[in-house]
């Protein structure tokens, strides 16, 4: 066991695990953030996609030790009150269905959109490409990452 002091959600998090410790397991065991989701285990569906200093990560597949001081945000780091645009947007439109997938879906969208605010949907397909959704929501999903851009635009103006 070794000791590491991670930045969670802007926070410091301090937690005893071994070297090879999915960081997924850090955040729902340990820190029992839970909103990270297990779906397969092998970084293939999304589920359990966080950010990493602002990149989309597999937390199945990082291990605790390679996280260092990086900053890392889950999907209750996102935003407070559900107030980011995919929140807002997903809301908006009752994009889930199982729910399940989501939090890895939108935190994918989530860095989409702060690399490409005004995405297409070959933009959208691409960038989404690798998180699974069972439900089969992909139409709701690209929908929602439209409207969460609009969003976005509506919130400049109103603050500009």
């Amino acid at each position: 066991m070794s000791h590491y002091t991670l930045n969670i959600n802007g926070s410091t998090r301090e937690v005893d695990a071994a070297a090879d410790t999915p960081l997924l397991w850090i955040l729902r065991d340990a820190l029992h953030l839970v909103g990270t989701k297990f779906g397969c285990g092998v970084g293939e569906c999304g589920a359990c996609t966080v950010h990493l200093n602002g990149v989309p990560t597999r937390a199945c597949m990082t291990p605790v030790s390679t996280v260092g001081r990086k900053q890392v945000t889950t999907i209750e780091g996102l935003a407070p009150q559900n107030a980011h645009p995919l929140q807002q947007a997903w809301i908006e439109l009752d994009v889930p269905q199982c729910g399940y997938c989501q939090a890895g879906q939108i935190m994918t969208a989530a860095a989409l959109l702060k690399d490409n605010p005004q995405p297409s949907d070959a933009d959208i397909d691409g960038a989404m490409a690798g998180n699974l959704c069972r439900c089969g929501t992909y139409l709701r999903i690209r929908a929602g990452i439209h409207r969460a851009a609009e969003i976005s635009r509506e919130n400049a103006k109103g603050s500009a």
